[in-house]
């Protein structure tokens, strides 16, 4: 096969987003350990009309053909958000992105990032930054190490292959991002704990759990500080107050009050973390398929996830109180209290935490001291467009 054979089309519509969809869950069920997600679920996530990404934000999806097959996939995407971030914390004006990367072979690749980069171009962008699938806080950056175990939930899980293809197209990496693995039934090294310690006999703390028959006051809160916390990270683009309510709907289901935590300082929130039940757990049970029974078991997970793996994808800490003592005290406090409720209640042995940008030096600093370790680094490539 040539380069010549490879065709590239614009897809669109309920038919076409189905058909980009259903590739890409084709090849991922191609990777080792992966785990199968909800087809409703995926198909919601490229709708403009249900996901609202796209209340700021534009894309086209293209599919690669060759002989007659479907042999590859990308997203061109712009969001509005981050065009208007300074360019020194990742996006910033003329800075477009790609997502949704899965292709045959490394002709196919390179046949998808140039239709990719052509689309941005053709709109004003300047630079390609990716895979990002579609927003940074859905699936941002390329599995690079990790690929040896089943993903987590709401984690990209992608072939080794693929970072090489992308390389070669011209890509350098703009940033790393890691996840690391607890152990949780471990424990934690006696300085933390006398930390804990310490911050349960300060009058001023409390960590509470939060409370789901207030969850849209306590979705709004959690948005308020991470909005604040994450405001100087790189590839921050600001989480909309749609997407909140958006992303609040859908997790609802799987939130735990016991494994969710908002701490105060002097009655005021000022910290938070979120821990989700790895649902993976139930997924590749049932093949990612809710009927016929599939639903019966997910139901039975809903009320109990016993033994299930656990992740915290988002934790943050006010402005005012980073680089303090406080910072970490809070956040060793949150994560005591759910390692335990995690421990106790459900009988989980591992815990995620991530991604963790690999110049977080706070974060950084806190996964090291839990005894926590790097189990998955995915990479965010860039390249400039050609005028």
């Amino acid at each position: 096969m040539t380069d010549a054979e490879i065709g590239i089309e614009e897809v669109g519509g309920k038919r076409g987003r189905a058909r980009f969809v259903d590739l890409g869950r084709a090849f991922a069920a191609r990777v080792p350990h992966f785990v199968p997600q909800l087809r409703s679920e995926q198909l919601e996530l490229v709708d403009p009309a249900k996901n609202p990404f796209f209340g700021h934000a534009r894309a086209q999806l293209f599919v690669a053909t060759r002989g007659g097959r479907d042999v590859g996939r990308i997203s061109a995407h712009i969001d509005e958000l981050a065009l208007a971030m300074p360019a020194e914390q990742g996006f910033g004006p003329g800075t477009g992105m790609f997502g949704y990367f899965d292709a045959e072979d490394e002709a196919v690749a390179h046949a998808l990032l140039a239709a990719a980069e052509a689309w941005l171009a053709k709109e004003g962008m300047t630079r390609a930054l990716g895979p990002i699938s579609m927003s940074i806080w859905e699936e941002p950056g390329l599995l690079v190490r990790g690929s040896d175990h089943p993903p987590r939930i709401m984690m990209g899980h992608h072939p080794d292959h693929y970072a090489a293809w992308i390389e070669s197209a011209g890509y350098a990496r703009a940033k790393t991002l890691y996840t690391y693995q607890l152990d949780i039934p471990k424990g934690f090294p006696p300085i933390v704990q006398r930390i804990v310690q310490s911050g349960a006999r300060n009058p001023r703390i409390s960590v509470r759990r939060v409370n789901k028959a207030r969850w849209d006051e306590e979705a709004e809160t959690v948005l308020a500080i991470l909005n604040d916390a994450w405001s100087d990270n790189w590839g921050f683009v600001p989480f909309t107050p749609e997407e909140v309510a958006y992303a609040g709907k859908k997790l609802k289901p799987i939130i735990r009050e016991d494994l969710n935590m908002i701490a105060e300082l002097d009655g005021k929130p000022v910290a938070f973390m979120l821990t989700f039940p790895d649902v993976n757990d139930v997924l590749a049970r049932i093949g990612g398929r809710l009927f016929p029974l599939g639903w019966v078991q997910m139901l039975r997970w809903l009320r109990h996830p016993a033994g299930s793996d656990m992740r915290v994808p988002l934790m943050g800490v006010l402005k005012e109180l980073h680089n303090s003592r406080l910072a970490s005290q809070l956040a060793f406090m949150m994560i005591s209290a759910i390692r335990d409720n995690a421990h106790e209640v459900y009988g989980s042995k591992l815990g995620e935490i991530g991604w963790i940008l690999d110049d977080n030096k706070g974060m950084v600093a806190i996964a090291d001291a839990i005894e926590s370790e790097i189990n998955r680094e995915y990479a965010i490539y860039e390249r400039p467009l050609a005028g």
